[in-house]
């Protein structure tokens, strides 16, 4: 269903206007989001006067999460920070108003539990911020070359397997290095996440600084938990997998081990070339061990700074991180890549309720996933989530495969809860099924994309469903526009990044797809390739790869598995060559013009502002 195509049901849902929520001058009570709104200003007001560099405003521009679109102009993306998912029913509110007033009537989950929107006008950008102030939301160090949103499990707290509840930490380490001076000139991006337990919901194993819980019985045969910490891992053109910095981190020593990552980094991050100045380029440069050393070293000195933060963090000890526990007499669920979901072929609240719905809390409670199509979200969705959460008095959080998960639910509130999100088209049964494909914003707004990775995924979608095949658990589907893997295709099972391709003298949108990606219980692998597809043949090399994958799986049997066992990823794409071929612009012009455009592909790629 398309975002126009919401039922007139869901129209009830509504709880204000743009006009209403935006009427009154909105009061930022923050005083750092405040100062950084004022700055803002001034420098925007500069810049529009002639008075300050264009090089100057964009880096400033960017580290406050405003990042130009491939339209040019005055056109931008606003990046607001989500840490660990959290989002509250005001804030909700005010993304459904603003989307409405300055955007398109909608906004758009990143992998990264951001909510962006687009088509912001510049001049207007000042104001934006402060309703977005007004409720505690910022987009500062949202892009650019800073300690990007801190990531942490949509499940936190709810899952039956965790360790140990990790809300409380992220939001530590948020507090921690948001306008920290040391990441506010960083050679690169730098990017957090933690994971309550070896599922990896959070995805550490390919960010710079990756937290995982994890637990180590002592001599006195108690058990301590506390965490395994990973470095400089990352995708783009070259992905590459975190190392475990030591066997067991501390509580105590979390946080100072996190900063004595970061101080590593900046101290001997590439500054002349972007193209290698991450995180993982450095463990390049100087290796594993030496920079092992330096981050050990760093973090034992620490104390002597003015920005240490040994200890446990204040809120932590105010929140606690006691996980979630197991329900006894009730058989948990887990959600997570290569986990099979079997649906009940009974009415469609069954069904939504054997994906979306994870169970084997020990305080009793459940949650349930509500699926955004392609990670977009309408006003009206914003909205009505945000009734949700006051009327059942329940916890939401963003998740980085762009859905919203309703928490702190109890059993009796779950018809009513599907009739609600059914009325706003958000009951789909889609968390880890096939139909929950992953995409960046492509060509649709990004500079760097050369492709239109939402209409390939809508595509996709579309011949899913068509096949029968949409609701094939535990099997990951994720699109990039370019190679730089803002929507993630390396660690995905079926991945795809967009390219220029070439037939018959003309240019054409198209795809590499790779096989075999995975993250998860300690391990990492990046997808495989198979070959390259004309763009408008990928949706039917899906199909054809998840079909086969179905008939010859073995029980339980992962997609990793199986494509090894099939003999790997260009083995299969032998399987699809008849695909990867153009006919002639007069036989089909369909193949030399991208999804969502009207006139023949070009690939135009624009300056670098790649901020995801």
């Amino acid at each position: 269903m398309s975002l126009t195509d919401l039922p007139k049901s869901s129209i009830e849902i509504i709880t204000d206007t743009p006009s209403d929520r935006l009427a009154v001058s909105p009061v930022v009570t923050d005083p750092d989001i405040k100062a950084d709104i004022a700055k803002f200003r001034t420098m925007l007001d500069n810049y529009l006067a002639g008075d300050l560099d264009e090089d100057v405003f964009r880096v400033f521009r960017l580290t406050n999460g405003i990042y130009g679109q491939r339209q040019g102009g005055q056109n931008q993306m606003v990046r607001v920070r989500m840490p660990f998912g959290a989002i509250t029913a005001d804030q909700l509110d005010m993304l459904a108003a603003v989307s409405e007033k300055y955007s398109r009537g909608w906004g758009h989950i990143t992998t990264r539990q951001n909510i962006q929107m687009h088509f912001i006008q510049l001049p207007e950008i000042p104001e934006v911020l402060e309703h977005f102030g007004s409720v505690g939301l910022t987009s500062r160090e949202a892009c650019g070359d800073t300690i990007r949103n801190v990531q942490g499990c949509h499940l936190a707290g709810a899952c039956p397997f965790e360790i140990l509840d990790i809300s409380a930490w992220a939001e530590a380490a948020n507090e921690h290095f948001l306008r920290n001076p040391l990441g506010q000139r960083l050679p690169r991006k730098f990017k957090i996440n933690f994971s309550g337990c070896d599922i990896d919901c959070g995805q550490a194993l390919f960010n710079d600084a990756g937290v995982v819980a994890s637990a180590r019985r002592l001599d006195d045969g108690t058990v301590e938990a506390g965490f395994r910490v990973f470095v400089a891992g990352g995708l783009g053109a070259n992905p590459h997998a975190a190392l475990l910095l030591e066997d067991f981190t501390t509580k105590e020593d979390l946080l100072p081990t996190l900063e004595a990552i970061l101080r590593v980094f900046e101290q001997t991050g590439g500054r002349d070339n972007k193209l290698r100045a991450r995180m993982k380029w450095v463990v390049d440069e100087l290796g594993w061990e030496e920079t092992q050393r330096r981050v050990l070293k760093a973090r034992k000195l620490l104390p002597a700074s003015a920005t240490w933060p040994g200890g446990i963090p204040d809120v932590v000890t105010e929140k606690g991180d006691a996980p979630a526990g197991r329900a006894t007499g009730v058989e948990p669920t887990a959600i997570g890549q290569g986990v099979s979901v079997k649906l009940r072929p009974r009415s469609a609240y069954d069904r939504w309720e054997s994906a979306n719905v994870v169970r084997g809390v020990a305080k009793g409670t459940v949650s349930a996933y509500a699926w955004c199509e392609l990670g977009d979200i309408t006003a009206t969705q914003f909205r009505g989530i945000a009734a949700i959460i006051r009327d059942f008095n329940v916890d939401v959080r963003v998740s980085n495969r762009q859905n919203f998960v309703i928490r702190d639910l109890d059993e009796t509130q779950l018809p009513s809860l599907f009739e609600r999100l059914e009325a706003l088209a958000m009951a789909e049964p889609g968390a880890e099924l096939t139909r929950d494909v992953v995409s960046c914003p492509g060509a649709d707004t990004c500079g760097l994309a050369v492709t239109q990775s939402r209409g390939l995924a809508k595509a996709i979608g579309e011949a899913l469903e068509a096949e029968g095949l949409a609701e094939v658990g535990g099997v990951r589907v994720n699109i990039s526009g370019c190679m730089n893997s803002c929507g993630q295709h390396h660690i995905a099972d079926i991945g795809f990044f967009g390219a220029e391709r070439r037939a018959h003298g003309k240019a054409a949108p198209g795809y590499q797809m790779l096989l075999g990606g995975y993250v998860g219980e300690g391990t990492i692998h990046f997808g495989d390739k198979a070959l390259r597809l004309p763009a408008k043949t990928a949706a039917a090399a899906t199909v054809r790869v998840m079909r086969r994958f179905v008939d010859e799986r073995e029980a339980g049997e992962a997609f990793r598995s199986w494509m090894d066992r099939s003999g790997g990823a260009r083995e299969i794409g032998k399987g699809l060559k008849d695909l990867d071929q153009f006919p002639t612009p007069i036989e089909n012009p369909d193949f030399y013009i991208d999804f969502d455009e009207t006139g023949p592909f070009v690939a135009e790629v624009g300056q670098s502002e790649c901020a995801t």
